[in-house]
């Protein structure tokens, strides 16, 4: 993975992580309730859950561009349609999230479970990195060494951004009650996407 692609998928990762979502959602509910002890296990159950989704897709893709090389260029066409649609989904959504404290007593293995199950066992997560990681795999590259490197980066991206929102949490939460702030976080992620599919549609077509 050459350091221009690399830099390109950590900024775009680091984007991505920051848009409020049900993993986020759960880490802010756990530190409202539960205080800053609420944060290193379910930033640890995140990155644990990213790691688990991202490695499952990985090894679909990989499986993939193993098996036929056109059917890899054309999952990458219609990943990047996936991310234009999920794009124009965020821009739809409401302008209010929901986010209860949990104020039950909850064990810090308990919190790492939940915030594991949460990430990793979302269809939709594994969607999403079927579809985005595509755009940053080179198949004429080692695909071990790449997959190493996004799952790394992506991994360590999760964590920091999960552990700052539960630290953060009083203030996340006067934020996630803000619906003008909610709804500028929905239309900023919903165009970058919408960026991100476009700009992979077309440099496959310039590639072509």
């Amino acid at each position: 993975m050459t350091i221009e692609t690399w830099l390109a998928f950590a900024a775009t990762s680091a984007i991505l992580v920051l848009i409020p979502g049900p993993t986020v959602l759960l880490v802010v509910s756990y530190g409202l309730g539960q205080g800053w002890r609420a944060a290193l296990p379910t930033a640890v159950g995140v990155a644990l859950g990213d790691f688990t989704a991202m490695t499952l897709s990985m090894l679909g893709v990989g499986a993939l561009l193993a098996t036929s090389a056109a059917l890899f260029t054309a999952l990458k066409w219609i990943g990047a349609a996936y991310l234009v649609w999920l794009g124009i989904r965020l821009w739809s959504v409401g302008e209010t999230l929901d986010t209860r404290p949990r104020r039950e007593r909850a064990s810090a293995a308990k919190m790492l479970g939940h915030a594991w199950l949460v990430t990793a066992l979302n269809p939709k997560s594994i969607t999403f990195f079927v579809a985005f990681l595509p755009q940053f795999v080179d198949p004429t590259a080692d695909f071990a060494t790449q997959m190493l490197v996004c799952e790394s980066t992506f991994v360590a991206l999760a964590f920091a951004n999960a552990c700052g929102y539960g630290l953060a949490a009083s203030r996340v939460r006067a934020l996630v009650g803000n619906t003008r702030a909610v709804g500028l976080f929905n239309k900023a992620g919903g165009t970058f996407l919408i960026g991100a599919g476009l700009a992979t549609a077309a440099a496959r077509a310039t590639h072509s």
